[in-house]
């Protein structure tokens, strides 16, 4: 039975080599596809019927996951060269999402290429402004707003740029010739991703062919939900798409965070969101200043960002701080203070927050909770 069009060829002439006769392997891959195509026939009819079926006792999820991907590419190699890889879209995800991506242009595609591009991307689609975001190694090591996407990239990329080398580079607007040649004349960069590019940036990018080149369709669309494997099982989650505003915030220090501050309190919350736990980032006018990511103390993450700001020659003095989750001691507070942080933005929440606030209000620190916690594994 065949079930690709695309099965046709090869089909056709072997039973013309073969005067009318399939080899038993030929038949057999014929039928493995033809299950795996009646399958994914099923799941996505019940994955469509299970996500309009009533939440009972409380749960979005079903009892059977019941998906079925579809390739899209075999990968250069997986995280490490010995790894093998490929990419599969979910046809339930929707239009709008980073599965709709095109590459115009590059080398073939690796796994942390695409890991981190989308990292990138759901980082930088956060912000309404025109705005960049540079990650490596899953993280986001400078992120900017700016009138235009290329003041945003010279912005995000003062923030670090030891860790832009060789890092993904994100805008959520249309890059022209002019933005891609202030990057590639710049840095060493793996993947530039955008909603578009022009010609000309095309074809500024043909004369450095190892540079890849993907667009993703603009949009709102989220994952209803995020998957990890762990052995011999599946981690299901629904996504962390939590957005606050300044409704959101709620004044616990002595001193109130002026409207700039205020501002850069919620830049500085979105970027966050995006850096591995423990996260702190410091940021002013709507760029980062430094990143302080994946720590397994949060004083460190606070710390390790001061000297990052200080390599760069970027003054912590007058920038807030926003952390993933809450203060444990009040020590990241006093580190915060004394590289001269003016506000803090967190979730609030510890034992401790009494502590956390005073010491806020002894530094004569604006402090703000937000309620809402952005660990990210």
């Amino acid at each position: 039975m065949l079930s690709d069009a695309e099965q046709y060829p090869a089909v056709l002439a072997e039973l013309i080599e073969s005067e009318g006769r399939l080899a038993a392997a030929t038949r057999f891959r014929l039928a493995v596809a033809a299950f795996g195509r009646v399958a994914a026939y099923d799941a996505a009819i019940a994955g469509y019927l299970s996500a309009r079926l009533p939440v009972e006792s409380g749960s979005p999820f079903p009892s059977v996951w019941s998906r079925c991907f579809e390739k899209v590419m075999d990968l250069r190699y997986g995280e490490n060269p010995h790894q093998a890889a490929a990419f599969y879209r979910d046809p339930a995800a929707g239009s709008g999402l980073f599965s709709g991506l095109r590459v115009l242009q590059g080398k073939a595609v690796g796994y942390n290429n695409l890991a981190d591009a989308d990292a990138a991307w759901e980082c930088v689609r956060q912000f309404e402004r025109p705005a960049c975001c540079i990650v490596k190694h899953a993280n986001p090591c400078g992120v900017a707003e700016a009138d235009d996407p290329g003041r945003a990239y010279d912005l995000a990329y003062e923030t670090d740029p030891t860790s832009a080398f060789g890092g993904i580079v994100a805008f959520n607007r249309p890059v022209d010739g002019e933005t891609l040649a202030r990057v590639l004349d710049r840095q060493f960069v793996e993947v530039l991703v955008a909603p578009s590019f022009t010609a000309e940036a095309v074809e500024r990018a043909g004369r450095k062919p190892n540079v890849r080149l993907i667009e993703v369709p603009t949009g709102a669309a989220i994952d209803a939900f995020d998957c990890k494997r762990i052995g011999g099982g599946l981690l299901v989650q629904t996504t962390d798409n939590r957005r606050i505003g300044p409704e959101d915030l709620r004044q616990v220090s002595q001193r109130a965070p002026t409207a700039d501050q205020s501002a850069d309190l919620i830049f500085a919350w979105r970027v966050a969101k995006f850096v591995k736990s423990n996260a702190i980032v410091y940021a002013r006018d709507g760029r980062t200043i430094a990143i302080g990511a994946g720590q397994m103390s949060r004083v460190d993450s606070a710390r390790i960002a001061v000297l990052k700001a200080e390599a760069a020659g970027l003054p912590v003095a007058g920038a807030v701080m926003a952390s993933d989750a809450f203060f444990p001691f009040r020590d990241g507070i006093d580190a915060a203070a004394a590289a001269g942080v003016c506000a803090v933005i967190q979730p609030g929440g510890s034992l401790r927050d009494a502590e956390t606030i005073a010491a806020a209000d002894q530094h004569g620190m604006a402090m703000v909770f937000t309620g809402v916690r952005h660990f990210r594994h």
